[in-house]
């Protein structure tokens, strides 16, 4: 077994980074246990096997020998290194240079560290248990194994001070192995739960509240248990947040209330809780959402803000009662989450162009459709960011506005100000627009006003919940809109749905059930021999699936199409037609994915498929 150390004292002309081109060229580890410090638990043990060679030399030089970069990108990257003082290896993986696997590879030959799968391996529950989450966190390394008394830590960010100060902090020896960013996140996500104190917590609420909590009336009864009740509501939202969750289910069952996450479309049950928590959990998130606590016979709605992990989210709070208590639903939007351009949806890249082309006309009705959840104000947001320019007049009105653009006007609806979308649209009218984006069009008032503006020179996006293209128009026309309106306003449709993608690091091949491939077939799948799906490991939480794309069916409205709809055509006529003039439908998208082994069979059946 072979021992380093860093050399914590380099002459002037070497950097302590060996991320950065000074990275001492030499004595840069130690290979005998002779040069280690006096203190034993700052004795750094390096892996090895894998690619664990210690080979000496600055970083920059190893990459241009190992023909990841030529001289040139290297100059010029030691120029930005000078310019904004980030490390090396971290300026060429954003700037798309090299990779973050070949960097890592680089990095574990310099410094003699070992490789780790952090997809594939999980990590030991007794090396989780000697490190703090606040030392995983604040130095970002995952404890992987525990020998003896030396703890192996993964990262991605490896420096020379790193295992000497994790050894004092620990005391303990460390050992460091590397593995890709996204990885060390997720394990240590995964790791480190933040619902796994909850069971301490509903014991103390458990044995500090009264019976009577289970028929909570006032403010009163409800902050008899405030800290039990204040620490459950701030781990589940951070929890939430760090499973990718975008919407948080409390539903009281009698006998217990289920949380439930809903993580890429599929929901997920998390933990339970005792009923008698269930009026004190409702209570405390009410309060936090400006609602009326009292009142639990009504729905309600809030809206909560609060920074977690260091992001600012937005959470909007739901409340119905059931047979069985108050039910309430947490959507989060993490407003540090990028925002996307069309070009990344998943939009063909035909679709893509017209779609533009339609989103630039002077004016015009362009509808998004699609059930709760399918992605709609991703899209509309992602044709802004195409359109939004100095020359352009630009106003929204939202319910919430869920991000916020600097270079456009957001209205935010308020409906107990008497501000809903029908007042807000009709405010917007008299500020000269030229683009309006209508979040949701909910009423037949707000319908025929967008209709309106869409004739009278403005181009209108919103979106409308609809199963289809043509469900959308017939929902139109079902509102009260003449069908003349209709025909003359709405320039395109566009369905869509989200689809869960396989995740990267588990696919395999397998065989489909003979149900599954009836079904690829009759719905025209494209020829291919082999299918491919996630087995589940620890990237994509046992799942499977990791992340979604979106899958879209554009109608554009011709001519003919405006005929159909004057006349009052049934859905399937105006779908014929619109197939017959090439529009693709949801489910044909759906299994082009398939054929690209971008998503599964049976994830299209479970979220396109809708009999057509």
């Amino acid at each position: 077994m072979r021992l380093a150390v860093w050399d914590r004292s380099p002459s002037r002309s070497e950097s302590s980074d060996p991320e950065g081109t000074g990275a001492p060229t030499t004595g840069a580890l130690e290979t005998t246990v002779a040069a280690a410090p006096v203190l034993p638990t700052t004795v750094v043990q390096t892996g090895t096997g894998g690619m664990g060679t210690g080979i000496p030399g600055r970083l920059g030089e190893l990459l241009v020998n190992s023909h990841l970069i030529t001289s040139d990108q290297l100059a010029n990257a030691l120029m930005s290194q000078a310019a904004s003082g980030r490390r090396l290896g971290q300026l060429l993986v954003e700037e798309g240079i090299i990779g973050e696997a070949d960097l890592l590879g680089v990095l574990a030959d310099q410094m003699g560290l070992d490789l780790v799968d952090l997809g594939r391996n999980s990590p030991d529950k007794d090396a989780i248990a000697v490190v703090p989450e606040s030392v995983a966190r604040s130095h970002h390394v995952v404890p992987f194994t525990l020998d003896g008394e030396t703890v192996e830590l993964v990262t991605s960010q490896p420096g020379p001070q790193l295992a000497s100060t994790l050894s004092q902090v620990l005391n303990r020896p460390v050992r460091l192995a590397l593995a890709p960013a996204v990885q060390v996140q997720r394990a240590i996500d995964s790791s480190y739960r933040a619902v796994g104190a909850i069971g301490e917590i509903v014991a103390a609420f458990e044995s500090s509240a009264p019976a009577a909590v289970a028929d909570v009336s006032s403010v009163e009864v409800a902050s008899a248990a405030e800290a039990p009740v204040v620490q459950v509501v701030n781990l589940m939202i951070t929890q939430a947040l760090r499973d990718r969750a975008s919407d948080v289910h409390i539903e009281p069952q009698g006998d217990q209330i289920r949380i439930r996450f809903r993580i890429d479309g599929a929901l997920h049950e998390i933990f339970d809780l005792p009923p008698s928590m269930g009026p004190a959990l409702i209570s405390r998130l009410k309060i936090m959402g400006g609602m009326n606590i009292v009142e639990r016979r009504r729905p309600q709605d809030g809206q909560i803000a609060m920074e977690v992990d260091g992001r600012s989210i937005d959470i909007r709070v739901a409340t119905v009662a059931t047979i069985a208590g108050e039910k309430c639903v947490l959507r989060i939007l993490d407003k540090s989450r990028p925002l996307y351009r069309l070009e990344d949806l998943g939009m063909p890249t035909d679709t893509y162009a017209t779609f533009g082309q339609l989103i630039r006309a002077p004016f015009g009705m362009v509808i998004c459709a699609g059930p709760t959840g399918s992605g709609k104000t991703t899209t509309l947001y992602g044709a802004l960011t195409e359109i939004n320019q100095p020359h352009r007049n630009i106003t929204t009105v939202e319910d919430p506005v869920e991000y916020v653009f600097p270079s456009l006007n957001q209205i935010q609806i308020n409906e107990s100000a008497g501000l809903s979308f029908a007042d807000g649209l009709k405010s917007i009218l008299r500020q000269d627009p030229d683009v309006i984006l209508v979040g949701e069009i909910r009423d037949a008032e707000t319908a025929r006003i967008a209709v309106q503006s869409s004739l009278t020179g403005h181009l209108v996006l919103s979106s409308f919940h609809a199963t289809d293209t043509s469900a959308a128009l017939h929902r139109l026309l079902d509102m009260g809109i003449e069908s003349f309106l209709v025909a003359s306003s709405v320039t395109a449709v566009v369905a869509q749905r989200l689809l869960r993608r396989i995740c990267t690091s588990c696919r395999a091949p397998y065989t489909p059930t003979d149900e599954e491939m009836a079904f690829y077939r009759e719905g025209d799948g494209p020829e291919k021999d082999i299918f491919w799906a996630g087995t589940g490991c620890n990237f994509c939480a046992g799942t499977g699936y990791r992340d979604r794309i979106g899958v879209y069916e554009l109608m554009r409205v011709t001519p003919e199409l405006r005929r159909l709809i004057v006349g009052w055509a049934t859905q399937d006529e105006i779908r014929r037609a619109a197939t017959a003039q090439g529009m693709r439908s949801l489910l044909y998208e759906g299994l082009r994915l398939v054929g690209s082994d971008v998503t599964t069979i049976s994830e299209v059946i479970r979220g396109v498929y809708a009999g057509v």
